[in-house]
């Protein structure tokens, strides 16, 4: 079997910052998959489930009400290595043109009060799978990567 391109970058040289991971067509539409990389591959702790849960919660009910990005957004969620998440958008923006919406995204999770969107029993298959405090420190210490324009090209091996 072939190794898949996202296997094919050489994570031992990633940096936390976004990276633009691939760009498919579906019918005649681009559809861009972005990397939202928060943690150094393989170094860094990766993010506690709790947190990245509620990270995602956050993120996604940012974007998905953004007056820009609602209508671009198709899917915001974790890697399954807990080292960042996966924005999937319509159209071919580049790591720089989603920035602006990343930090304003992050800085909504950082300074989040309150019950946290979809976490009751009949929004979340795993309601209580949520820690606001964490994520509001994971997201508050990715901000400071973003403020630093972190948009970069994957290494490859």
């Amino acid at each position: 079997m072939d190794l898949i391109p996202s296997f094919q970058v050489d994570h031992i040289k990633l940096v936390p910052g976004i990276y633009e991971s691939r760009v498919d067509t579906v019918g005649d539409q681009a559809v861009t998959t972005f990397d939202i990389r928060m943690k150094k591959p393989n170094l860094e702790p990766t993010l506690h489930g709790n947190a990245i849960h509620t990270i995602e919660h956050l993120v996604a009910t940012f974007l998905r009400n953004d007056p820009e990005w609602k209508d671009k957004t198709i899917y915001w969620g974790p890697m399954g290595c807990l080292t960042g998440c996966y924005f999937i958008v319509k159209g071919r923006p580049t790591p720089q043109e989603i920035l602006p919406v990343m930090i304003r995204a992050f800085e909504f999770c950082a300074n989040f009060e309150g019950d946290i969107p979809g976490a009751k029993p009949d929004e979340c298959g795993n309601y209580l799978f949520q820690d606001l405090p964490i994520a509001k420190w994971e997201a508050a210490k990715y901000l400071e990567v973003l403020k630093n324009n972190p948009c970069f090209e994957y290494p490859k091996k």
